[in-house]
Formats: C-alpha cells, sequence, structure tokens
C-alpha cells in the first residue's frame, strides 16, 4: 500500500506536470535527463529519482509489449543521473544499554506496550508485522514466530518481499509471549471461548489492534518517559540487527532473520557494522617463524628412486 501511495504521488505529482501532454513516442532519454537533472538539483536522492521514475518504465515496459514504441527510454535509468547523491540509509540503533533502559522503563509505566516493544527489539519486526502478528504465527514448542503479513494504514496487506518468514525468539520473548497468551486465554475463559488463532498478539488500550496513528503516540510517549534520545521506531529494527551483529551474527543469519531479499541489502544497509577480522590474516604473512608448506606432499629424489628399482 505504501509503495503504491509513493507511485501515485510520483505519478501526479512529477510525471503529470512534465510529460502528461506528450505522447509516448514523444519523450525521448534527453528528456529523461533534463527530468532527472532537475532532481538532482533539487538535492534528490537517487533512489527518489527511481521512484519517481519507476511508474513510466512500468508504463513503457507495457508499451513495448504491446508494439506501440519500440524501446522503453526507460530502461537502464541509474545512467541518467550518474551524479545524484546516493544516501547512505540512516541507521540509527539504540546501544545495549539504551535498549535496556526503554525496556525497563516502559514494563515499570507502560507494562501493555512492554511486549510489542520487546519483540520489536529481539526479533526486529516491522512496525506493520508486529500489528499484524496472529497468535497462529507464534510456536511456542518451536520457539519461533512466522511473519505472514504486515497491517500498513490500517490495511492489511502481505509481507514487504511477500514471502513467510520465520524469526528465531529469545527466552525472554518467549517466556513473556507465553505469559501474555495465558492472560488472553483467561480472558477467553470468562467469556466462555476459546482463544482463537487469528485474534491479535498485541491489542491497544481499548482491546482492538493497534492502529499506525496511535502506536507513534504510545512511541513518543515511551521516549519521553525514559529520557533516551529521539529514534524512529523502525530504528528498534535497526537496533536489532546491530545487536546480532555485536555478538558475531553470521551476516547470512542477520539477512534471514530480517527478511532480506539478498545478501547484499543486508550488507549495503548493515556492512559497515560487521567487525573486520580477516586483518589477522595479512598480519601472519610477516611471521618469520612459519614454515612454508607445500600444496602437495614432498616428492622422493630422483637417486633414491632409482636405488629402490634396482634393489627390487
Amino acid at each position: 500500500e505504501s509503495t503504491y501511495e509513493e507511485y501515485t504521488r510520483a505519478i501526479h505529482g512529477r510525471l503529470l506536470p512534465s510529460f502528461g501532454e506528450r505522447s509516448l513516442s514523444s519523450i525521448t532519454r534527453a528528456d529523461l535527463m533534463k527530468f532527472a537533472a532537475s532532481m538532482v538539483e533539487q538535492g534528490k536522492a537517487r533512489s527518489t529519482i527511481r521512484n519517481a521514475l519507476a511508474p513510466l518504465k512500468a508504463a513503457y515496459s507495457q508499451a513495448v509489449a504491446d508494439g506501440l514504441v519500440p524501446v522503453n527510454p526507460v530502461s537502464r535509468i541509474n545512467r541518467l543521473f550518474g551524479n545524484g547523491e546516493e544516501r547512505r540509509l540512516q541507521v540509527n540503533p539504540f546501544t545495549h544499554d539504551e535498549a535496556n533502559a526503554l525496556l525497563k522503563t516502559v514494563q515499570d509505566r507502560y507494562p501493555i506496550l512492554y511486549p510489542l516493544l520487546l519483540c520489536a527489539v529481539r526479533a526486529g519486526l516491522r512496525q506493520g508485522e508486529l500489528i499484524g502478528l496472529q497468535w497462529g504465527d507464534v510456536s511456542f514448542p518451536g520457539r519461533f514466530l512466522e511473519v505472514r503479513r504486515a497491517v500498513v494504514r490500517r490495511r492489511e496487506t502481505t509481507t514487504k518481499n511477500h514471502k513467510i518468514r520465520r524469526v528465531d525468539l529469545s527466552p525472554r520473548l518467549l517466556e513473556t509471549l507465553h505469559a501474555l497468551k495465558e492472560t488472553r486465554e483467561l480472558e477467553a475463559m470468562a467469556k466462555g471461548q476459546d482463544l482463537d488463532p487469528s485474534e491479535w498478539v498485541f491489542l491497544s488500550p481499548r482491546g482492538c489492534r493497534w492502529d499506525d496513528a496511535h502506536l507513534k503516540c504510545a512511541w513518543k510517549r515511551c521516549l519521553m518517559a525514559s529520557g533516551l534520545r529521539q529514534i524512529r521506531f523502525h530504528d528498534l529494527r535497526h537496533t536489532y540487527a546491530s545487536h546480532l551483529i555485536d555478538r558475531d551474527a553470521h551476516a547470512k543469519y542477520v539477512q534471514e532473520q530480517l527478511g532480506h531479499g539478498s545478501i547484499s541489502m543486508t550488507m549495503d544497509i548493515y556492512g559497515h557494522l560487521f567487525p573486520n577480522r580477516n586483518r589477522g590474516w595479512v598480519d601472519k604473512l610477516d611471521e618469520e617463524d612459519s614454515k612454508e608448506k607445500s600444496a602437495t606432499p614432498p616428492q622422493p629424489e630422483l637417486a633414491s628412486v632409482e636405488e629402490e628399482r634396482l634393489s627390487a
């Protein structure tokens, strides 16, 4: 949904004002270069320019398939704005001490939010994925949860990469979720019902599913109460990843837990956090007492080989 809305803004805010009166066949690569250059002059990042041109690229792809135009002028669009600034994704995680201080404050002052924020810090789920988590997604015997959906702008949708991912649960998070489930089961029994697996795990103070706006306000209150620096809710996901890396988690495991489509995406975002332990290998090259080891075993000298043959 968020991607759809972003493309809608790009179409009505940039593409139609620039190209709306033109036919597909009349738009040239030079026109697109001017369009991209104007955005570069406005200080827009390459990712912003790519997103602005993405709907037009898709339209041309369909037009080429339908035989309306011979080529797609938006193809290989990165070359249209090679000088555009590539802004590094802002990763602003909490330290271990800050994360613990946050959880302690929330547990004491806003206990209804504690399981949700603990899940954010210990499992790295996105805000919409936390809102969309159901009890049927949690496996207590297996000690994992499955991220199957997200709720964005009050709309239930798939995960960002349209895949289900399995996330391991730490003992503390497992215990917290188990206690929360027992409470919900007791509440359901009081109504003469069983806890439905499709019930939402995290409920607002009103007893209904959270929405983005209310959770955002609650998050701000938690930060103010804890006295910590201001970070985005999404930075709790970065906090989870950075803490895994700090504890020597392999990049592939971090990728799988976060649900990134490729290891390159994980390294693009968190590569600078991985410690460089490879320098020790080149240091070994200067060790004077190291003995050379051949890749093949030593061969007997020819004379000794001849003697063995004659004696035989």
